[in-house]
């Protein structure tokens, strides 16, 4: 086993000792492994060389850096391998040989015909974990298609209940790609958990289409067991009332009724009209979604005479969830995240960066914030732990192998 001398690894990390070889681009499998990285695995991230992931290039907004790239590749080493080369296919063995977790999301068939299918990887690595992830899974109809998340987005049927009821809008997030990388991160805890248990290692294929379908489950039952689809409803909620947007005298609050015990409250004590707790367009929330209109205007009759602060103190005293709605600016300076010490620095290619704790906090132990490397700044140190000389690199790097 080879180990990385610069690693910000400890052993209290919960991963410490496992090393995942990553032949990755984009978000959802850098994702996945950013997480594993997090929690103390060493990670190679293999790029092609010159220009390396293609998501380095997505925009230069982090001080010419890209965000996306930020975001998903800290605490990785980069190293850059051409692999239609044979010469550099053979280092992805020699890295495999050790290795615990492999993770690829290619081009559908793209491993395959580098000789780096799943089926013989475990024939030759048993104890190897090894996880695809892909736009639609292997084989049927749609398994050689390539997939980026708008598409996704649309044929789980997200973007007919997204937007507003004159046009559908895409999350302005990668929804699906961060639903895949989170399925893959969580199935290859599991699978080194059932590897612990029987030695053996075992195949993941992760698609993109089946975990936003996953998400997508309250409106897929909410539609094939009720009397209607659910439609495009903007801020509020298409089964719940009152939900979402209200209208106050200087701007708007946000709030979410969840049963009748918050809604008798939100009438007397909010709206200071407890009578319509009782009436019988909105006794239940049924009735209130069907009734989502006149419910609205005894809202907004009451609130848009309040300002925003006084609305969020009568709904704080009724204990009725609320928020603001924030620009990303008032996100950045949270006072919750600041309260909780949610910000750290790691160490870039354009100097520190300020970057989100991982949310998975354990018993306090700080995760693993490594740097966010350049293109093949590790290429030659990880070679030379696996046994090549300095001339040997210099011959593989005149060649175009690395």
């Amino acid at each position: 086993m080879f180990t990385n001398p610069d690693s910000t690894t400890k052993p209290s990390h919960p991963l410490s000792g496992i090393t995942v070889v990553a032949i990755e681009q984009a978000i959802a499998a850098p994702l996945a492994t950013r997480h594993l990285a997090d929690l103390g695995a060493r990670v190679i991230k293999i790029e092609r060389p010159g220009e390396g992931d293609f998501a380095r290039a997505y925009d230069t907004t982090v001080r010419g850096l890209s965000s996306h790239f930020v975001w998903v590749n800290r605490s990785k080493e980069s190293l850059t391998l051409d692999l239609k080369q044979p010469a550099a296919i053979d280092i992805v063995h020699q890295l495999l040989a050790s290795a615990d977790v492999f993770v690829q999301n290619l081009a559908p068939g793209a491993v395959e015909r580098l000789g780096l299918g799943a089926a013989p990887l475990r024939e030759r690595y048993p104890r190897l974990i090894v996880c695809n992830v892909s736009g639609y899974g292997t084989g049927g109809p749609y398994g050689d298609r390539k997939a980026y998340d708008l598409l996704i987005q649309s044929e789980v049927g997200l973007l007919s209940i997204t937007g507003s009821k004159d046009a559908p809008a895409k999350v302005g997030i990668s929804v699906a790609d961060i639903a895949g990388g989170m399925y893959a991160f969580s199935g290859i805890l599991a699978a080194l958990l059932q590897r612990g248990r029987t030695g053996q290692g075992s195949v993941l294929d992760i698609s993109l289409l089946e975990a936003l379908a996953e998400w997508m489950g309250y409106p897929l039952y909410y539609s094939q067991y009720g009397s209607e689809s659910l439609g495009r409803s903007g801020a509020a909620h298409a089964a719940i009332a009152p939900y979402g947007p209200c209208q106050t005298s200087d701007g708007d609050i946000y709030l979410a009724v969840q049963n009748d015990r918050e809604w008798q409250r939100f009438c007397a004590m909010a709206l200071e009209k407890p009578e319509l707790a009782t009436d019988e367009r909105f006794v239940t929330n049924a009735r209130r979604v069907d009734h989502r209109e006149d419910l609205q205007r005894y809202v907004d009759e009451v609130f848009s005479h309040l300002s925003t602060a006084d609305v969020r103190a009568r709904l704080d005293a009724a204990a009725i969830a609320n928020s603001s709605l924030n620009s990303l600016d008032q996100f950045r300076a949270h006072e919750q995240l600041r309260a909780r010490n949610r910000w750290r620095k790691v160490v870039s290619p354009v100097g520190p960066l300020d970057v989100l704790v991982p949310p998975i906090s354990l018993n306090g132990a700080e995760p693993c914030l490594g740097p966010i490397p350049a293109v093949g700044d590790h290429t030659h140190a990880i070679l030379a732990e696996l046994g090549w000389t300095d001339a040997d690199i210099d011959n593989l790097r005149a060649s175009g192998a690395i």
